[in-house]
């Protein structure tokens, strides 16, 4: 029989969430004497995703920022505007920073040890939970799983799924061609074909930007799709000509109000993507589990079960009900966000996704909203 070798916590996936938990709990005293593993597959040397958020002033990211802008770009068929976003700034961070700064601090710690081993399995057996690699036997009075499968949410049908999808290039032009100060934030301008799809520009020079082509949908596209979509894009909306392409970026962000509760139990915890932490409107998921991390580093010094602890609040209630009416009338997604942007400011419009906003401002936000379909989508929930 194979050797199990104990910890107090298991941390599995050194993304976001893994990496940020870890590091609170090094920086905080009452786990000094616990013992602590993070397993991650992968050797996080490569720059393998961005995060962007919106930010007011300073912020605990600012020393691995890579990139701000301090205007965005909205645009449609039927409107478009150039934004200033002050006191708001948007702000990038490459992965391959984050990794670098977050694991220079973990090497340090007495406490903390780190294996690049791919987790086959976790089993709960009595008040521990066993974890398989491909390596070695683990076991844990405390885990916190951070690797998600569609499968996790999709098996039911109370709360639709959608996935936030999509393909980027980082290019390289001839000649200028953006704004090195204004992000797209989104652009509609492209086919709908029957859904809520998009450009997203960050541009880090007037020759150079990271051009996505995202949607909001159900199912993914082919590759060729994205790909013919952003160069469609590149030469005719942006003209930019001749372009090389220096990285590729892709992903999937699941979108869905499902709570994933069912998957927590009193040792185990699923956490960000996996733990439902993006947002559900936006896939936005960076700044989301930055703010959850120290909410769950205070539930776990209380001792309670972890199943117990629940993140919801009335935002779930909102994203729910845009969720409703873009899983059904996926089409019509970008008139709710050209509706939000032509009657709100984007200052309000960041501080309701931060879930910041004061009931009053709440019903600002959801007037600029199409009214018909938001009504629709209440009354199919309350009954």
């Amino acid at each position: 029989m194979e050797k199990t070798t104990h910890f107090d916590y298991i941390i599995i996936g050194a993304g976001a969430a893994g990496l940020m938990l870890a590091n609170a709990m090094v920086n905080d005293d009452f786990f000094s004497k616990k013992s602590i593993l993070l397993l991650d597959k992968d050797a996080k040397t490569s720059n393998d995703r961005t995060w962007c958020f919106w930010e007011k002033g300073e912020g605990q990211f600012d020393s691995i920022v890579s990139k701000t802008w301090n205007h965005i770009y909205f645009g449609s068929k039927n409107f478009s505007k150039d934004y200033a976003i002050a006191p708001y700034q948007y702000k990038m961070v490459q992965g391959i920073d984050f990794y670098k700064t977050y694991f220079e601090t973990l090497k340090d710690s007495q406490n903390v040890i780190y294996r690049q081993q791919e987790v086959l399995n976790v089993k709960e057996k009595g008040s521990k939970i066993l974890v398989k690699t491909t390596n070695a036997n683990y076991s844990a009075s405390k885990v916190f799983n951070s690797i998600f499968d569609y499968k996790m949410a999709t098996h039911q049908k109370k709360y639709p799924v959608l996935q936030q999808h999509f393909l980027g290039w980082t290019i390289k032009t001839e000649k200028p061609v953006f704004n090195p100060d204004q992000a797209t934030y989104m652009d509609f301008s492209v086919q709908q074909k029957g859904n809520t799809r998009f450009m997203y520009i960050l541009p880090f020079s007037e020759n150079e930007a990271l051009v996505e082509y995202t949607l909001f949908s159900e199912k993914r596209l082919s590759k060729e799709e994205y790909e013919d979509a952003l160069a469609n894009y590149l030469q005719k909306k942006l003209k930019c000509g001749s372009y090389e392409i220096t990285e590729i970026e892709k992903g999937s962000i699941p979108m869905t109000a499902y709570s994933f509760n069912e998957h927590h139990t009193e040792n185990l915890r699923y956490i960000g993507t996996a733990g439902g932490w993006a947002k559900p409107s936006t896939g936005y998921t960076f700044m989301s589990t930055s703010k959850k991390i120290p909410v769950l580093i205070s539930f776990l010094k209380t001792g309670k079960p972890l199943n117990e602890l629940s993140f919801k609040n009335r935002f779930w209630f909102y994203d729910l009900l845009f969720l409703d009416v873009l899983a059904k009338r996926n089409g019509q997604g970008h008139q709710i966000f050209e509706s939000l942007f032509k009657k709100c400011p984007p200052q309000l419009i960041f501080k309701f996704l931060d879930e910041q906003t004061s009931l009053f401002e709440d019903l600002k936000f959801i007037s600029a909203c199409p009214t018909t379909l938001f009504l629709k989508a209440l009354f199919n929930r309350l009954i």
